[in-house]
């Protein structure tokens, strides 16, 4: 991993540490509704949409993240989804990380943490598996 690479993703982190939580309309007043689910704010008389002294921020672009870092695990590695023992193929160590998909069962999740740990490569969501 380059020494660029390494600093944008320090600079991620600090970023994502000092961002503001995007409150959706209505969440400090209303039970049912959800904060977590953001929701564009709409009509003429909404302070959060004019970007209004004393209420929650807008989502805007100035708020995202440096382009080259951008969906890349915190190690610097590129995550991709495993289905299979055949979809490890071509994958190389140095740029790439593994997480094997949510409905994958106990005999193919061994069968693919064998076949990653033989090719040398990071199984991220290995935990509880003993092989």
């Amino acid at each position: 991993m380059s020494n660029i690479t390494k600093r944008l993703l320090r600079l991620r982190l600090k970023m994502n540490r000092m961002r503001v939580k995007f409150r959706r309309l209505n969440t400090l007043k209303l039970k049912r509704v959800d904060e977590e689910s953001w929701r564009r704010p709409r009509g003429i008389d909404n302070k959060i949409k004019w970007s209004r002294k004393g209420y929650p921020p807008l989502v805007r672009i100035g708020y995202r993240n440096p382009k080259a870092v951008r969906g890349l695990h915190p190690s610097g590695l590129v995550e991709v989804l495993v289905r299979r023992p055949q979809d490890l193929e071509g994958l190389d160590p140095r740029k790439y990380c593994v997480k094997i998909a949510h409905a994958v069962g106990r005999r193919k999740r061994l069968q693919i943490i064998e076949k990653a740990k033989s090719m040398g490569l990071r199984v991220l969501n290995a935990v509880g598996v003993e092989t």
